[in-house]
């Protein structure tokens, strides 16, 4: 891959920051009042996460607040995207609220505040309490009127402090992961729950919506951040792998963008999925609350995908044990095929490729005209090494987020109302159902010490910052 010119300057008022999530970093998972999460009991699940590993610990954040606030500061982070923990808040994720669990917060907040860091809050970054797993999880309706009370709960708490509100990080992930393939927790396995899980998080994040614009009025940012999927057709003449870019489209795009947005599920999506689920727990009056409209669109952007449709033989795929073996987050879609694409790759086997998110947030900027976006996540996961003097020289890293600032100042040239930029992440953390076996942060953590060490990216970015101007790649281990 060919990096980019440097040297772009962003605007002065151009909002950079770093992002992480509760269960990735805060560690404590047994004090201060924190009740279970469905990710504490699937990391205790054996062969669900490699090694066994789980966040107990995870980067110890919660003791080490200070410390990790001071960096930020010394970063020059103009914000700071973090999640709060639903089941440190409220243990059991219904009734009596945790008073050491807000302290915590109140605390990050004031300490991000005083450090002169806009602290960006998202209500739910996947560690749903565990009693409201136990009593159906997102597929129950119930679900997301218990995160009303709690979103009304956390907004009033710390309105007169934080203005900017996420309500929920990719609900594709907590729906499709969580209970369509398995992978993420709680690692149930049924298409017909994962679409009721699309619905019930949408109904969640509108009337999470709604406390947050009650509280705070024209005062309040509300956002809700998506992973939205760039599909390119394996054959852009061929009206099949066209179908194949359009049915990807629905399930992963549309199936958020447009209850939020314009008020209606896609008629093709409706469609597609009719053999699975017949939609009827969409009440009346439900996309009403689902159409809150938002200030600013969170954009998270890692990588693209590259389909096409084929011929799907079910009885086949059983007889060869790939039908029971591992369940599709693509509801509806087994007749789409995802392709290897040529090129260079992350640790994460995801492909590296800036284009994709120029193309994505110029598309959606024609969509939504008049709709601000903001990347709340971007970055890579590469095998870091230590070198002799302590230091990481992680040049890969330093390229990949080198060509994606460059990518969202072209997609700003081209006319998307780009308000910010996360990186993620801050540091080393839980990295999901790869334990820590995959390193994103800019900042390492050694596991047995949980010292924090500034890599390469870390002074890249710093510099950025500072400057407001692309620094180049060359030079960036003497910036320190």
């Amino acid at each position: 891959m060919t990096t980019s010119p440097t040297g772009r300057r962003f605007p002065a008022e151009f909002e950079w920051g770093a992002a992480t999530a509760s269960y990735q970093i805060e560690g404590a998972a047994d004090e201060g009042g924190r009740g279970p999460s469905i990710w504490d009991t699937f990391s205790a699940t054996p062969g669900k996460v490699v090694d066994g590993h789980s966040g107990k610990v995870a980067a110890d954040h919660y003791h080490r607040t200070a410390q990790d606030v001071a960096m930020m500061k010394d970063l020059g982070l103009h914000a700071y995207r973090f999640s709060l923990a639903w089941p440190r808040i409220q243990p059991t994720g219904s009734g009596a609220f945790n008073p050491e669990g807000l302290d915590f917060y109140s605390r990050l907040i004031d300490d991000l505040l005083a450090a002169g860091i806009d602290p960006v809050v998202t209500m739910y970054h996947w560690d749903l309490p565990q009693a409201l797993e136990d009593a159906g999880g997102w597929p129950v309706r119930d679900t997301a009127l218990r995160f009303a009370d709690y979103a009304r709960k956390v907004v009033e708490t710390y309105a007169d402090r934080v203005t900017v509100w996420t309500t929920l990080n990719e609900p594709w992930c907590s729906a499709y992961l969580g209970y369509g393939s398995g992978v993420h927790a709680p690692g149930r396995t049924d298409g017909a729950e994962a679409l009721a899980a699309v619905h019930h998080l949408n109904l969640a994040h509108g009337l999470a919506g709604r406390a947050v614009r009650e509280a705070l009025g024209d005062a309040s940012t509300l956002s809700l951040t998506l992973n939205l999927h760039v599909a390119r057709p394996d054959d852009p003449e061929s009206p099949a792998d066209l179908n194949a870019v359009r049915k990807i489209d629905a399930l992963a795009n549309r199936a958020f963008l447009n209850p939020v947005l314009d008020g209606y599920y896609p008629a093709d999506l409706l469609e597609d999925t009719a053999a699975v689920t017949d939609w009827s727990f969409v009440e009346d009056g439900d996309l009403e609350i689902t159409h809150t409209g938002l200030d600013v669109l969170g954009v998270n952007y890692y990588a693209t995908q590259r389909v096409r449709t084929f011929t799907f033989d079910h009885e086949r795929a059983m007889a060869d044990g790939h039908g029971a073996s591992a369940a599709s987050p693509w509801i509806a879609a087994d007749d789409v095929e995802f392709l290897a694409q040529p090129g260079p790759t992350t640790a994460m086997g995801w492909n590296i490729d800036p284009s994709g998110m120029t193309e994505l947030l110029v598309g959606l900027s024609r969509t939504y005209p008049g709709l601000p976006l903001m990347i709340t996540e971007n970055g890579a996961a590469f095998a870091d090494t230590v070198t002799p003097d302590g230091r990481v020289h992680d040049e890969e890293r330093v390229r990949y987020l080198h060509d994606h600032v460059e990518a969202v100042g072209a997609a700003m040239d081209a006319g998307a109302d780009v308000r910010g930029y996360f990186v993620w992440s801050l540091m080393d953390n839980f990295e999901w159902a790869y334990g820590y076996h995959r390193r994103f942060g800019i900042v390492r953590i050694d596991y047995d010490t949980l010292e924090r060490t500034w890599k390469d990216s870390a002074y890249w970015y710093r510099e950025l910052l500072r400057t407001s101007t692309v620094p180049p790649v060359e030079g960036a281990s003497e910036l320190a």
